[in-house]
């Protein structure tokens, strides 16, 4: 079972290698500086996935007017494939369920969109190369009730 805790801005060096291991094929590379920058203001608003001690992956929830979004999911290379993912998204729906809030905003790439679709999250738009050329930007709701 992985543990969470908050980001903190010694994270960053860790972060930024989990987004380059992804690259480019769950990001495009255009997308680093805004991650950085993410980062910049990130610390205790972010949260850190640590799998036996180790920085395994990091995701954000953010108010969305009267949603929750979810910001900047990533995972390490070596840590992909086991249940991170899942736990994250659970994570999710209890966030949900404790701010009463019925629906999660994903704006995924095309090669992501599928996962976050396993937990019932449904495609509204999709933009040809919305997040760089090759990389297709598919915003998603994932909605309970």
């Amino acid at each position: 079972m992985p543990e969470f805790r908050a980001y903190r801005n010694g994270d960053r060096d860790a972060c930024l290698q989990m987004f380059d291991e992804n690259c480019p094929e769950f990001f495009a590379p255009n997308e680093r500086e805004d991650y950085a920058a993410f980062l910049a203001g990130a610390e205790g608003e972010y949260t850190i996935v640590l799998d036996s001690g180790r920085i395994a992956g990091a995701f954000g929830l953010a108010p969305h007017g009267d949603a929750l979004a979810l910001r900047w999911i990533l995972f390490a290379r070596a840590m992909q494939g086991r249940g991170l993912g899942a736990a994250v998204m659970s994570r999710a729906l209890e966030a949900m369920r404790t701010r009463s809030v019925t629906a999660l905003h994903i704006a995924a790439s095309h090669k992501s969109a599928p996962f976050f679709a396993r937990f019932g999250a449904q495609p509204v738009t999709t933009t040809a190369d919305g997040w760089g050329p090759g990389m297709d930007r598919v915003d998603m709701v994932l909605t309970v009730r």
